[in-house]
């Protein structure tokens, strides 16, 4: 593989190869959309459909969700009220909510908005009292005070600061916060500060008749169609929707390319601190993730809803800079590629469960239940017409996919292996996440899942 010094974005011939092999002959994706920019100006390719079964092509004008993406720009909204002096990034994240909210301490020291940011807070992913009414639209009806009922009834399991965990309750509480002081709910904050300034005015949360006419619709891994996302009280975290021509003026103003009030924020939130994260390459900044190996530093985020997936990175030393937007939820997503465009990286081999695999219901049906890896963690199997579902405390509920009759994976591309006995008992399963040791968990019940 060329090395990052040597490498160029590749030709559109080059990168229209990509997103027909990936759609085509891999059949993992429904329409994809990749843009490229450097100092010599910026492009986009697409490839398929904005509906599985339907014939509209998708484009540099269609919408997608992009998921934690929308991390970046609720850590930008943080830079630039702290150039503004409306708060710093040592404040307390109390003192920006309402009057007799109880927020978690450990040690003497409060969690505060650089912690939020840097996911360094010791909050959980996902708060314990997540419990969707709507499994299709899962965060819609987790408000306010559902989030501040939580704060004050949690209790931290490590010191504040102690390492990275990644949080969509801590990003989510972020912006929250910061809507409060500002005096403005999350969307009008983020198109006041940054999407107006930079011309991006297809890039929102709320839906107008022509942004849903530009809508690419959700897949999920099987290229099934779902549901959209709304994000309730924790929109901080993943609930912009965009489309590539906005995220390339997004990515220009990153890279040095565009000038706008906003972009002394951009500058201040690139030049924050990096912390540690548990991979050995990899460092996060101010709602930023920065990965450094063969290929050169890469700062970027990726991310996903249930039908979407979504990338954006720049490679600040030679300038250049990659966004990549699907409609499907699949483990890739255009994560692979979006590293591939900008650095040279490889791209990933198609996941294990893309040849479709039949189990039977006999089988389905005999691993619902409830296992437990530990006294507070546990994994609920169940299933909803043809799917088999997991639900693992404080993440949620997510469907998983055979690579086998015993073997299935989440979409993240983690793997699920259930244990058998030779007698069809079901007494254990393991999940591993790539690169990492099996966890196991006992079988305690079963239930009975329609």
């Amino acid at each position: 593989m060329a090395a990052a010094k040597h490498w160029r974005l590749p030709s559109n011939a080059a990168i229209a190869a990509i997103l027909s092999e990936r759609i085509d002959a891999q059949r993992d994706g429904v329409g994809i959309v990749a843009g490229v920019i450097d100092a010599g100006g910026s492009r986009t390719i697409a490839h398929g459909r904005t509906r599985r079964r339907g014939r509209t092509p998708v484009g540099d004008d269609t919408v997608f969700e992009i998921g934690s993406i929308t991390k970046v720009f609720t850590s930008l909204v943080l830079a630039d009220m702290v150039l503004r002096g409306e708060t710093t990034l040592d404040e307390p994240v109390r003192a920006l909510l309402p009057v007799g909210a109880v927020v978690p301490s450990r040690g003497g020291r409060e969690i505060t908005l650089r912690d939020l940011a840097t996911h360094t807070s010791g909050l959980p992913r996902m708060p314990s009292n997540f419990a969707p009414a709507d499994p299709d639209n899962p965060y819609v009806d987790y408000g306010p005070d559902q989030l501040l009922a939580f704060l004050a009834g949690h209790q931290l399991s490590r010191d504040i600061g102690e390492r990275h965990e990644y949080s969509n309750l801590g990003a989510g509480l972020l912006g929250y916060a910061l809507s409060l002081r500002a005096g403005r709910d999350y969307e009008t904050l983020v198109r006041e500060r940054i999407t107006a300034p930079l011309g991006m005015h297809d890039t929102v949360i709320t839906f107008t008749p022509s942004l849903r006419k530009r809508l690419a619709h959700g897949h999920d891994a099987r290229m099934r169609p779902v549901a959209n996302w709304d994000m309730g009280a924790l929109a901080g975290a993943g609930a912009l929707r965009s489309t590539a021509r906005d995220m390339l003026k997004f990515l220009a103003a990153v890279l040095g390319l565009a000038d706008a009030p906003i972009c002394a924020a951009i500058r201040a939130q690139l030049a924050a601190p990096r912390l540690a994260t548990e991979s050995p390459n990899m460092t996060v900044g101010l709602g930023w993730h920065i990965k450094s190996d063969d290929h050169g530093t890469v700062v970027w985020h990726n991310g996903g809803t249930a039908g979407y997936r979504a990338f954006a990175g720049v490679d600040l030393a030679r300038g250049a800079g990659v966004v990549v937007l699907t409609n499907t939820g699949g483990a890739r997503g255009g994560d692979d590629i979006g590293g591939h465009l900008l650095v040279g990286s490889a791209l990933a081999a198609p996941p294990p469960w893309s040849k479709l695999v039949r189990v039977s219901e006999a089988a389905l049906q005999r691993y619902v239940g409830l296992y437990r890896y530990s006294p507070a963690v546990t994994i609920e199997i169940s299933r909803a017409g043809a799917g088999l579902f997991a639900d693992v405390t404080n993440i949620g509920r997510a469907e998983i996919f055979p690579a086998s009759p015993t073997t299935f994976y989440w979409s993240s591309g983690v793997k699920l292996t259930f244990e058998t006995d030779g007698t069809g008992e079901v007494p254990a399963l393991a999940t591993q996440r790539p690169g990492q040791d099996p966890l196991r968990a006992v079988r305690e019940s079963q239930s009975h899942h329609a």
